[in-house]
């Protein structure tokens, strides 16, 4: 194995991962759930959520009427 793979692997040990649930209604109102996983929260407001999840992918949701979202700690 190459150094910076060990590496990367070891340094995500002792990292924290959340679990971040976002809800979303419906237009015919049902409640829609999306769970991630992600290793850092880049923007957590009201309005504006965003985060890289578990595979480095930037998401991000924004609402001007507020968002439902739960962060949890794994």
């Amino acid at each position: 194995m190459e150094f910076r793979t060990i590496l990367k692997w070891f340094i995500s040990l002792f990292q924290t991962r959340y679990k971040i649930t976002v809800s979303f209604k419906k237009e015919n109102g049902e409640e829609e759930d999306k769970t991630y996983i992600s290793k850092k929260i880049i923007t957590k407001k009201e309005k504006h959520l965003k985060f890289k999840d578990a595979d480095d992918n930037v998401v991000e949701y924004r609402s001007a009427s507020g968002l439902n979202y739960i962060i949890e700690d794994i």
